[in-house]
């Protein structure tokens, strides 16, 4: 059983790939801890429901037929320069914003186009590029 404040989906999905049986956020009155775990010692599996319906609710939303689509302008562009291999330092120079704003922007492409890193992401572009050419 793992007693978190963490509401990341990761981390959740990780714990139960590593054996957990429950994952309760805190807050949970004590009451209720002690009946998630007599349930997951009987082989119940637990999420507190908030994260639960969370994660249900992702699962079935549509995504965006082309995740690039969710991009602003600017993000674009940004992304276009990370296909390049700029740093964030050199996209600010070459588009005059400072390299800390486009760390921000650099951390929203990546959420919203729901990859990891700048890697993935120049390479979820370049694939989105080829697939239109087709």
């Amino acid at each position: 059983m793992l007693l978190t404040a963490s509401e990341d989906h990761d981390t959740l999905l990780a714990a139960f790939k590593a054996g957990v049986r429950a994952y309760v956020l805190k807050g949970i009155s004590a009451q209720k801890l002690h009946a998630v775990l007599l349930s997951a010692l009987s082989g119940e599996i637990y999420v507190s429901p908030p994260l639960a319906t969370e994660i249900l609710a992702s699962l079935t939303r549509e995504p965006a037929p082309d995740p690039l689509q969710e991009l602003t302008d600017r993000e674009k562009e940004v992304l276009g320069m990370i296909g390049l291999g700029l740093t964030n330092r050199e996209i600010g120079q070459r588009i005059c914003l400072s390299e800390k704003t486009i760390k921000h922007y650099v951390t929203n492409i990546l959420q919203k186009l729901q990859v990891r890193s700048r890697v993935e992401a120049a390479l979820l572009s370049q694939r989105e590029r080829h697939a239109v050419l087709r």
